[in-house]
C-alpha cells in the first residue's frame, strides 16, 4: 500500500530532526557503532585477561591530510624535469622550473619560478634545503632569470636570487648570491659567502666572506676538480634514484611487512 503524500512528509521532517540532533551531539555518531560491530562478546567462561587489550592512542594513526605537493603549475607554467634527472620527494617547485638531464635536486629544496624562469642544467646539483627564486626584473637591465648552467655544485642551505652561474663552478654551502650576480666558468665561492647584487666573479678564481671578496687565482688541479665533483654527486644520485624505479628495492620491506601481518607471499 503507497504512502500517502502527508505521511512521507511527516516521516521526511522525522529524519530531519533526528539528523541535527545526531550532528548537534557527536556521542551520538559512536552508538550505532555497538551495534554495527562484527565482533562478538566475549562468553562469561574467558576471564578479563584473555581478552585484547584495547590499542593505546600512541599506536592509532594519525593522517595527515596536507600533502606537500611536488610539482606546482603556475598558470601557464608548469616544471619540467628531465627523465633522468633525479628531484627528491619532498622538494617543491613551482612555474618555471627546468631540470635538465643528469640534474638533481636535493632534500627540502624549493625553486620558485613564478616571476621568472630558473634552470638546473646538465649534471649539476643543487643540494639540501637551498632556496631558488627569481625577481620579475632588476633595475639595470640585467637577466632576471636564474640560470645555473653545466657542471655546478650548489652547497646546502644556499640562497640563489635572479644570478647566473657558468658552467664547472662551485657555490659553498649557506652562501647568498643577489640580483644580478655572475660566477664566471671554473671560479669557486667558498661557504657562508654573500656574493652582494651585480657582483661578478671573474674566471677561475677563489672568492670568500660576506660581503664575498677576492682571494686568490685557483691553480691547474682545483680547477680540473671541479666538475669532479659534480660527477661524484651525481654517481651518488643514482642510487637515490633507483628507488624510484620498479626495479628498486622497497619490495623487501613490502615482504618483511607481509611476512609480520602474516600475509601469504
Amino acid at each position: 500500500m503507497p504512502f500517502s503524500p502527508f505521511l512521507r512528509l511527516e516521516m521526511a521532517a522525522s529524519l530531519a530532526r533526528l539528523s541535527r540532533r545526531t550532528l548537534a551531539c557527536p556521542r551520538l555518531l559512536l552508538a550505532p557503532r555497538r551495534f554495527l560491530s562484527t565482533e562478538t562478546a566475549p562468553s562469561p567462561d574467558v576471564s578479563p585477561s584473555a581478552a585484547p587489550p584495547p590499542p593505546a592512542a600512541s599506536d592509532r594513526v594519525k593522517w595527515d591530510y596536507r600533502g606537500q605537493r611536488r610539482i606546482i603549475p603556475l598558470g601557464q607554467w608548469l616544471p619540467k624535469i628531465a627523465v633522468d634527472a633525479y628531484v627528491a620527494p619532498n622538494v617543491v617547485l613551482a612555474g618555471q622550473v627546468t631540470v635538465w638531464d643528469g640534474a638533481s635536486v636535493w632534500n627540502g629544496s624549493v625553486l620558485r619560478g613564478d616571476l621568472n624562469k630558473i634552470s638546473v642544467g646538465f649534471c649539476s646539483n643543487v643540494q639540501e634545503r637551498c632556496v631558488v627564486h627569481a625577481a620579475w626584473n632588476i633595475p639595470t637591465g640585467l637577466p632576471a632569470e636564474t640560470s645555473i648552467e653545466r657542471y655546478v655544485t650548489i652547497g646546502a642551505y644556499s640562497l640563489l636570487r635572479s644570478c647566473t652561474i657558468e658552467p664547472e663552478c662551485i657555490i659553498g654551502q649557506h652562501s647568498v648570491l643577489m640580483e644580478g650576480s655572475l660566477v664566471e666558468t671554473n671560479s669557486i665561492l667558498e661557504a657562508g659567502s654573500v656574493l652582494p647584487p651585480n657582483r661578478r666573479i671573474p674566471t677561475g678564481e677563489l672568492w670568500a666572506g660576506n660581503p664575498a671578496r677576492f682571494v686568490r687565482k685557483l691553480t691547474h688541479e682545483e680547477i680540473v676538480e671541479i666538475p669532479k665533483l659534480a660527477v661524484a654527486v651525481n654517481d651518488l644520485m643514482q642510487s637515490h634514484f633507483s628507488e624510484f624505479l620498479p626495479y628498486s628495492t622497497v619490495y623487501l620491506e613490502v615482504e618483511k611487512l607481509k611476512k609480520t601481518l602474516n600475509i601469504s607471499l
